[in-house]
């Protein structure tokens, strides 16, 4: 049971993660985290009865959600437009 708390937990944190990536590093001309993201969920998909599996999809699905406006444009590399930069919300 503890295991899947932690694995729950690790959502918001991974989400927060991805925020703190967009805001600092919005301007760094490379890949967008939401693939990171899909990947995990896709790595952990194989394992979903394992605690890593859990891990990495709920981590995964905190990144992708955070990024989830760039993967709706299809942006797949490159650096974010500019513009502000909020911590909570999706863009």
């Amino acid at each position: 049971m503890a295991e899947i708390i932690f694995s729950l937990l690790s959502a918001p944190v991974s989400y927060a993660v991805g925020r703190i990536g967009h805001v600092f590093g919005g301007d760094i001309n490379g890949p967008h985290h939401w693939i990171y993201g899909a990947v995990l969920i896709i790595a952990g998909a194989s394992f979903w009865y394992d605690f890593w599996g859990l891990l990495a999809i709920f981590s995964g699905g905190g990144l992708f959600i955070s990024d989830f406006k760039d993967f709706w444009d299809l942006k797949f590399y490159g650096i974010d437009e500019p513009g502000p930069k909020r911590f909570w919300g999706i863009d």
